[in-house]
Order: C-alpha cells, then sequence, then structure tokens
C-alpha cells in the first residue's frame, strides 16, 4: 500500500504543477483558483465555508483565497438573506469569462497528460476507482481539516 500512496500523491503534485504551469502561462492564474472560480460558477450562492468542506481545506485559508480572488474582481461577495453572518459568493463577467477560457485549457493539458498515458477507456476505470475512493472519504469524513 505505500507504493499506492506514493504513486496516487506523486501523480496527484505533478499533475497540479503541469496544470498550474499552464494556467499559469495562459491565463495569470494558478489551478486552485481556477478550481474556486469553476466551483463558485457550478454552485450558484456558495459561501467560503461550502469551498472550504468541498476543497478539505481551513476556513481562514478559503477565506484569504477569496479575498484574492474578490480583489482581482473576478467574485463579489453577496449578502446572505438566510444567514447575515455570512456572504454568497458569485462570479463577476470577468470572473466567469476567465474560468470559461482557463476551462478549456485545463481540460486540453489534462487530457494530453492522462488519455496519452492511459487511452479512453482506462482512464475511464482510473476515474471511476478514484470517485468511488473520494465518495467513501466524503462520506465519513476522513480528512476533513479542523479548523
Amino acid at each position: 500500500m505505500a507504493g499506492f500512496f506514493d504513486d496516487l500523491v506523486r501523480c496527484e503534485t505533478r499533475l497540479y504543477n503541469a496544470l498550474n504551469d499552464r494556467l499559469r502561462e495562459q491565463h495569470g492564474i494558478v489551478t486552485s483558483q481556477y478550481e474556486f472560480l469553476r466551483h463558485i460558477r457550478d454552485h450558484p450562492g456558495c459561501r467560503v465555508a461550502d469551498l472550504a468542506t468541498v476543497f478539505a481545506i481551513g476556513i481562514g485559508a478559503t477565506s484569504k483565497s477569496v479575498d484574492r480572488l474578490e480583489k482581482r474582481g473576478w467574485v463579489v461577495r453577496q449578502p446572505n438573506p438566510a444567514d447575515r453572518r455570512s456572504s454568497l459568493l458569485a462570479l463577476t463577467d470577468d470572473g466567469a469569462g476567465l474560468v470559461e477560457a482557463a476551462q478549456r485549457t485545463f481540460t486540453e493539458r489534462l487530457a494530453e497528460l492522462v488519455r496519452d498515458t492511459f487511452g479512453s477507456a482506462r482512464t475511464a476505470l482510473v476515474a471511476q476507482a478514484l470517485s468511488e475512493l473520494r465518495s467513501a472519504l466524503e462520506r465519513d469524513r476522513i480528512g476533513m481539516p479542523t479548523g
């Protein structure tokens, strides 16, 4: 199992770094920014706490990341009518355009790196296995940050 863990983590790191490089080069953003923008686009009205849960990171770090996206003019915080203590996140027009363009770059680069290695059928099998593992970890709340 140690080899499995090593391979899984090193592959994730190398894929993340390769995507980071391409997104930075073509759009001036990094993978974490792209992922946040994509999530906000796909989940209108999400909150910072929702992002923290989905990405399994602390609320403080998530809030600082959203602050940076807001400062760049890609995200706005809107009052939450159900809870005045939190804000709802929304993309600006600039943020929506950026995530749309970055998604094409992200998808193309990831396909180059994964499908060229595995082919489509094996990629689908690997994706299914990872999805099942992630679902089990999330269901049992394993690996969630404490703060």
